[in-house]
């Protein structure tokens, strides 16, 4: 094999390869061709080339998110790196493995005016787990160097090899971004052949967090205690908690169990759309006595982020005695009532907690499940009525999505459509509700495709896709994945919020109104295309859209400007009845 010829670059391969992180998705440039030569040239590494350095971060996370292991990035000095930040925070908070290794030049070099040169040391340090800042590293190949020169070399490498070691562990260990930056003295391009190197390994400590029954009996007592008890599940991977533990929940009359599209669990007493529950309750005339119905003793919740604005204000306002959270690293005081962390896996949690507990008496469940039928049939009425909208589009793209795949929505309008539909429970569901931006959600969907089996649909809002329409610049993209544009011709979101709509003002700065279209992309990219600008040739365009074809399908719907706010405000004025 071929290696660089500088060392730190051949010790960041082989530990990387020493800790299975063999999936590197790297940037054109030209002080990392140490790194590239390295891992290009590694027997055991997938290496992926991604010329825009933000859709590859984003592109590495949905290969991280599928993989349920670290990816590495590859980038150059100065201002690539930068472009990164955002797929580093949505993973810090999304607790997605990603290894960032950037080149630098040696730090001599800084704040001198050479080019392509920026502050790099640390630069991501509010949003990683660990920042490893390597030393640079000359070539001594002279016999005769002074031995104080090569002691110092000595120190150097075994100072990098511990500092390696610690990025990658962290990132193994804590599940986020870790960021190791190798400054690089040149000549950059010097190879040498079959030169074995034995970095120190430094192997990760994966430590589990158990809760014994002693523990674990208080609150089992004040959970039985308590006649009404809510559970929310946020952004969960598919199958991250046993069935048998979700079973058991539903089984107490005294429990509800709120998921989201994202939470990816099901369960059939569960209720799977949050919204549809609270949103007719802010409308309702006697408001406050159904929420005071609503409010729970306990709250538990497990998994990420929550999309719903709205049960995030009922609880803001209408607090539960006790918010328990269960996740091994973080909780979130989202309800301003958080008063226990149980920092373990969801699954030893319930393993150990629901053998002491006891279902409930009353109604609690039972009075909303009775509430949840009449709105389901409220929905079938209202979605039987509306004209063609954004909503209207969607509910005819839910129930043709092919079982097996796997879902990417994009942010904004579209997670919240998504949010009112009933989806099929063998379908994966993924969104980047981390930072909950709109800047790689394409991206990430086209890296899960490059790594999934499984056929891959990505549903976008127009200004997320166009955002983000780099992310078709890219060599590894499978025939069978599937993009849905809903293009309303900008920020429809905006037209959902309060404020006068109907000004020039509005129309540039907050909804953006525009004028673009999908297909020159489709053109240019080697993607079919498709368009649709009604309810029939939406239908007809989604009969055969997923059957197998010779390049990935893009479908463009659109839909009218100024109806899609009108219909989605009043889906809970009618949801109320």
């Amino acid at each position: 094999m071929k290696y660089s010829k500088i060392p730190v670059a051949r010790s960041v391969v082989a530990l990387c390869v020493a800790k299975d992180i063999k999936n590197v998705v790297i940037s054109p440039g030209s002080r990392n061709a140490p790194l590239t030569i390295g891992f290009t040239h590694h027997d055991e590494i997938n290496a992926y080339s991604v010329v825009d350095e933000r859709c590859a971060a984003f592109f590495a996370l949905g290969m991280a998110q599928q993989l349920k292991k670290p990816v590495a990035l590859v980038c150059t000095s100065g201002s690539a790196l930068l472009n990164y930040y955002p797929a580093i925070a949505e993973a810090f908070y999304s607790d997605i493995p990603l290894v960032v290794i950037s080149a630098d030049r040696p730090i001599e070099r800084i704040d001198i005016g050479d080019g392509q040169t920026i502050r790099q040391k640390n630069v991501f340090e509010n949003h990683i787990l660990y920042s490893a800042n390597l030393y640079s590293e000359l070539v001594l190949e002279d016999k005769a160097i002074d031995p104080k020169l090569q002691q110092k070399q000595f120190e150097a490498q075994k100072h990098n090899e511990r500092e390696i070691n610690l990025a990658l562990n962290k990132a193994i260990e804590g599940s986020g971004p870790v960021h190791i930056n190798v400054p690089f003295y040149e000549p950059l391009y010097d190879t040498v052949e079959d030169i074995e190197v034995s970095p120190l390994e430094i192997l990760p400590e994966l430590r589990e967090k158990h809760y014994s029954e002693n523990q674990l009996k208080a609150y089992a007592e004040v959970w039985n205690k308590a006649k009404r008890k809510m559970v929310i599940v946020g952004v969960a991977q598919p199958d991250a908690v046993e069935q048998q533990f979700l079973d058991k929940l539903a089984q107490d009359p005294g429990t509800i169990v709120f998921t989201e599209t994202t939470s990816n669990m099901h369960q059939e007493e569960f209720f799977t759309r949050i919204d549809t529950i609270i949103g007719p309750i802010e409308k309702d005339e006697n408001r406050e006595e159904l929420f005071q119905m609503l409010k729970p003793d306990i709250l538990l919740t497990f998994g990420g982020m929550i999309v719903s604005k709205k049960v995030k204000a009922f609880l803001r306002k209408y607090n539960p005695a006790h918010h328990w959270h269960v996740d091994p690293k973080k909780a979130y005081n989202t309800f301003f009532c958080l008063n226990k962390h149980f920092e373990t896996e969801v699954n030893d949690f319930f393993r150990a907690f629901l053998p002491l507990t006891e279902n409930s008496e009353g109604d609690y469940g039972d009075y909303w499940k009775e509430v949840r039928s009449r709105r389901q049939k409220r929905h079938e009425q209202y979605m039987a009525e509306i004209p063609y909208s954004d909503l209207k589009a969607m509910q005819q793209v839910v129930p043709v999505v092919p079982k097996q795949a796997i879902v990417h929505f994009g942010n904004s309008s579209v997670i919240r459509y998504a949010q009112l539909f009933q989806w099929h429970p063998e379908l994966k569901i993924y969104c980047n509700r981390g930072t909950s931006g709109i800047d790689g959600s394409t991206s990430t969907a086209v890296g899960a495709a490059a790594v999934s089996g499984d056929p891959v649909l990505m549903i976008s809002g127009d200004l997320s896709f166009f955002y983000d329409s780099n992310a078709l610049w890219n060599n590894y993209i499978p025939s069978n994945f599937r993009i849905i544009v809903l293009n309303n011709n900008g920020g429809g979101i905006f037209r959902i919020l309060p404020g006068n709509k109907n000004s020039e003002n509005f129309d540039t700065y907050f909804e953006t109104i525009h004028d673009l279209k999908a297909k020159p992309l489709c053109d240019l990219y080697d993607f079919e295309y498709r368009k649709a600008n009604n309810e029939v040739e939406v239908k007809e365009n989604l009969e055969d859209f997923f059957d197998a074809s010779e390049k990935p399908r893009l479908l463009e719907i659109f839909t009218p400007r100024k109806i899609n706010d009108e219909v989605l405000l009043e889906y809970f004025n009618f949801m109320k009845s």
